[in-house]
């Protein structure tokens, strides 16, 4: 019987300019991509030459990186809005990514309490996401977390996520 090695896990804010956190990056999010959460299909090439340093470039970015030694295995992308009825900013955790072989190990959970002390850092008012309603264990790590459905007034309902493309 073979017990599974513990984990070293290295959780940390990704430097864009370090080219072992841009591959990380952009090999996690690719896998995300290909994931059915994720859509199903690969990053495009645009997307793989592009993605680190169009996120390098816009300082309303960061990400973090989760390390299992030198084995980069999870990735979380925030982008920074601005609540304009707090008037203050808010942190959009905008993917999450745990490669298979590291979920229920409470990746996601170190590298958002990381994401959650930089909008803090920022003063950031909240942290915001979108899951999918199929995504039960994410649902259920967010919920663990305190995260919950958007309303103002019960009598309104909850917000709903929509989307255009636009060409």
């Amino acid at each position: 019987m073979s017990v599974a090695a513990p984990l070293r896990l290295q959780v940390l804010r990704a430097d864009y300019a370090d080219a072992v956190h841009a591959s990380a990056l952009v090999t996690l999010l690719d896998a995300y991509a290909r994931d059915p959460a994720g859509g199903g299909k690969a990053l495009s090439d645009y997307a793989r030459t592009q993605l680190v340093a169009e996120l390098a470039a816009r300082p309303q970015a960061f990400s973090v990186l989760a390390f299992d030694g030198s084995m980069p295995v999870g990735l979380v992308n925030c982008i920074e809005g601005f609540s304009t009825f707090q008037c203050r900013p808010l942190v959009n955790v905008h993917d999450v990514v745990v490669l298979a072989s590291h979920r229920g190990q409470r990746v996601a959970e170190q590298m958002l309490a990381l994401a959650e002390e930089v909008a803090r850092e920022r003063g950031a008012c909240k942290l915001t996401l979108e899951v999918l309603q199929g995504n039960q264990s994410a649902c259920r790590l967010y919920e663990r977390l305190g995260f919950a459905a958007y309303q103002l007034d019960p009598a309104m309902g909850q917000a709903q996520f929509l989307q255009k493309w636009l060409a």
